[in-house]
């Protein structure tokens, strides 16, 4: 058996191998210490998308003008004011016309069509012999004419002007009007070459659009002003409402302001 103090010694050396190994284990007093774990972040922005390549920006598109082009005749230039009848010369309004413009003492400025002027000549006749003004109004009335090239645009007008002095070998045409207001600078500057002036209107009742004659006959009340030149149709349709409401006009225009021939 073991002494008492062999006992003793064996425990102790127990205790020591024992705690070698817990000391293993452990912790590095040592050591340093461990990296806290890092805090979560907002979360990185997007990145920018890259700018679209620039391509060559498309040619402006040329917006069609709405005015009218210089060098248009739309007054009188006195305090008088003018009457125009287009379209004619027709055989049965025409007449009418005429007769009205007589008995009331007034002449007017009509604008004839040429293959009309060619087919109603003593119309045309009749018109110069009583003291009106002729206008060239074209050949047929062509809305597009001023879509044409220059060289169509002057054969039209001259034309229409051999047409007119067919009928009356010294007639003198002035003017010139554009079918439909539809002017632009190439007719304007065909016209002058011609010897005409371009001949607009301030007033217009819209009697192409067949309203009745007391509708007509308001509309140039209302709008007429000193110079005004109004716009009237004596062809190119049923014309019983502009030949109506003319002795209404007529009486009107000439008790406010006196009515002219255009010059």
């Amino acid at each position: 058996m073991m002494s008492r103090a062999a006992l003793v010694s064996a425990f102790c050396l127990l205790l020591i191998v024992t705690g070698c190994g817990q000391a293993g284990t452990g912790p590095d007093p040592a050591a340093a210490p461990p990296t806290p774990a890092p805090a979560p972040s907002t979360p990185p922005a997007p990145a920018a998308s890259p700018s679209p390549t620039r391509s060559t920006p498309p040619a402006p598109v040329r917006a069609r003008p709405t005015g009218l082009p210089a060098g248009l005749r739309k007054t009188t230039g006195v305090r008088e004011v003018a009457l125009t009848f287009d379209d004619g010369p027709d055989p049965k309004y025409t007449p009418t016309v005429l007769d009205q413009l007589r008995e009331a003492k007034v002449k007017a400025t009509f604008c004839v069509i040429g293959k009309r002027a060619e087919r109603y000549p003593e119309l045309v006749a009749r018109i110069a012999r009583e003291g009106h003004q002729l206008c060239n109004h074209s050949w047929d009335h062509d809305m597009d004419l001023g879509r044409r090239p220059k060289a169509a645009i002057r054969a039209d007008m001259r034309r229409t002007s051999a047409a007119i002095r067919a009928a009356v070998p010294d007639a003198k045409v002035p003017f010139y009007r554009q079918p439909g207001g539809r002017w632009n600078a190439e007719v304007v500057a065909v016209a002058k070459q011609l010897g005409m002036r371009s001949l607009h209107w301030t007033v217009d009742p819209q009697d192409w659009a067949k309203p009745t004659a007391p509708t007509i006959a308001k509309r140039i009340k209302k709008a007429a002003r000193p110079g005004a030149v109004v716009l009237l149709h004596d062809g190119g349709g049923d014309r019983a409402p502009t030949v109506a409401a003319c002795p209404r006009v007529i009486l009107d225009l000439k008790t406010r302001y006196g009515i002219t021939k255009l010059r």
